[in-house]
């Protein structure tokens, strides 16, 4: 199962989410787009799964804090406890023995972080 981890900012655009994603790996063989909990209902994260055709998988922010990340970003390590939700999400939502295929990039406005990840479904 692939799965593409999102962090973003509140007032993430489509676009910047679309960026992050294309810059990341693209939406090809996804089965579904991941973040954390409190942001899975944003207007541009719906679009965006709904562009792609997959379902969003909303990872609890107490989870996200228990996993290390390849990438830390100091904000993100204060606010969620990981060093970057997109690679945390990714992993988690892609189940056991997830792997991450593409580390997290950030789009040029700094409003979304974007990583893949492989693993065997949750």
């Amino acid at each position: 199962m692939k799965v593409a981890g999102l962090g973003f900012k509140r007032d993430v655009t489509l676009a910047s989410l679309r960026e992050a994603l294309l810059a990341a790996g693209g939406a090809e063989g996804l089965a579904a787009v991941a973040t954390v909990s409190d942001k899975a209902d944003a207007e541009a994260l719906k679009q965006l799964a709904r562009e792609c055709g997959v379902p969003i998988k909303a990872v609890p922010a107490d989870v996200l804090a228990k996993l290390d990340t390849p990438t830390q970003s100091k904000l993100v390590a204060e606010k969620f406890g990981t060093g970057s939700v997109a690679e945390a999400a990714a992993l988690l939502a892609a189940g056991p023995r997830a792997r991450l295929i593409a580390t997290r990039v950030v789009s040029q406005d700094r409003t979304a972080t974007a990583a893949i990840a492989e693993g065997d479904g949750a």
